[in-house]
């Protein structure tokens, strides 16, 4: 099914954009590829600090390529009142706005939810903190590991005798800007049905701790638990872990209904009968057994791929612990358009992760380009707001308005 209209979802959407580092461009990085028109709004002198991220080339970050490419950047000094007045001038214009400040920022600046909902009661507002908006730690600084270690995340990553471990890649950040970006897209439905705006208030820490699908419950139903790390294998079942192969490591999670599947492709069908591996908790009991079994038997290969078909044809639950740099010419990332190859005037053609969210009839991916600081600032204020040429070169003038080739 293709889309007859060929408009991208969000065509007609307009974001007022004051995120910075990760967690709410993550946001407006989703908004902007389902065709929303976003305004960066950055601070002088250099605009948002993940610019200046590695590695770059030529000047350019490219995880700010990643997180901003589409967006039209406007470098405004918003800790000046007539920087503040020329960007509230913009805000009956949109349609959402998002933010990533700390608690109380906005509001200080006079760009708060109250100050914005006033000059446009149908806009509606997201903030993304680390603890919200409310609360005992409304005012206190947050980075994704503070938001993994507050939420249990860190308590439950790493070996059972080490110590607790932050995530390889920032998941609190990502994590928020997603839930960010759904709530966005359920306050817009209901705006349509209601004519109402609201403000959306996305925690970090809420969004990590939302996800522990079995500590919360399981301390209120037994009073003696406690919450473990796994390490490289589950507590709660075996095998399911990461297993040494011939090359790398290799998961394999198997249940009961699984486990018949394993025995087949390790050609083992005396374990059906094994007191050892028989049910599930004897196989907890005795999961090293279990794992020197297993571990063994992928020593007979020749290479990692071998004992994966091998469990591919026996439908064993299974996977290459993959190196994410190995992702880029990965048939199923390749196929599914899980990586992109996007071109960039400064850094020329890099990879970045696709969109994640597959529609039927979603129109072809569109050819965002990333902007320089301030790059729009005369197509905003000149062409949205209709400052004249005269009242632009004031700004600049005096430092309200700035621009950078980078």
């Amino acid at each position: 099914m293709t889309n007859e209209s060929s408009e991208p979802y969000l065509h007609g959407v307009t974001v007022l954009d004051f995120t910075q580092y990760l967690a709410g461009p993550a946001c407006t990085r989703l908004l902007t590829e389902m065709g929303a028109d976003v305004i960066k709004v950055e601070i002088p002198p250099y605009g948002d600090p993940q610019r200046s991220g590695v590695p770059r080339r030529n000047k350019r970050s490219g995880g700010y390529v990643q997180q901003n490419r589409g967006k039209r950047s406007i470098c405004v000094d918003v800790t000046k009142p007539e920087g503040v007045e020329a960007v509230k001038e913009l805000v009956p214009l949109v349609d959402v706005v998002v933010e990533n400040y700390s608690a109380g920022v906005m509001d200080r600046r006079g760009l708060g939810y109250g100050d914005l909902s006033a000059v446009n009661p149908r806009l509606i507002m997201a903030s993304i903190s680390g603890f919200g908006q409310t609360g005992p730690m409304k005012h206190k600084t947050a980075f994704d590991f503070i938001a993994q270690a507050y939420s249990g995340l860190m308590h439950v990553t790493g070996h059972p005798d080490g110590p607790p471990l932050p995530t390889g890649i920032a998941l609190g950040d990502n994590n928020a800007g997603f839930h960010a970006f759904a709530g966005l897209g359920y306050a817009l439905y209901r705006r349509e049905k209601t004519g109402a705006g609201c403000h959306i208030d996305i925690s970090m820490v809420e969004a990590l701790f939302h996800m522990q699908e079995l500590a919360v419950h399981s301390a209120s139903m037994d009073p003696d638990y406690k919450a473990e790390r796994h390490g490289a294998h589950y507590s709660s079942l075996s095998p399911a872990g990461a297993f040494k192969g011939p090359q790398g490591y290799i998961a394999i999670l198997c249940t009961q209904n699984q486990i018949g599947y394993l025995w087949e492709a390790m050609e083992r069908p005396e374990f059906a009968d094994d007191p050892r591996f028989a049910d599930a908790l004897p196989r907890l009991e005795n999961r090293e057994a279990m794992t020197a079994e297993i571990e063994e038997w992928m020593q007979s290969f020749a290479t990692d791929a071998e004992v994966l078909a091998r469990l591919d044809a026996c439908r064993v639950p299974s996977a290459p612990v993959l190196d994410p740099t190995d992702a880029v010419n990965h048939p199923f990332f390749v196929e599914r358009r899980a990586v992109r190859e996007v071109p960039d005037p400064l850094l020329g053609s890099i990879t970045v992760p696709g969109f994640p969210i597959k529609f039927s009839d979603a129109p072809p991916e569109p050819d965002l380009v990333t902007h320089s600081l301030g790059e729009d600032n005369e197509a905003v204020f000149g062409g949205l707001l209709g400052y004249d040429t005269e009242r632009i070169g004031e700004m600049y003038e005096r430092g309200i308005l700035v621009r950078r080739q980078h």
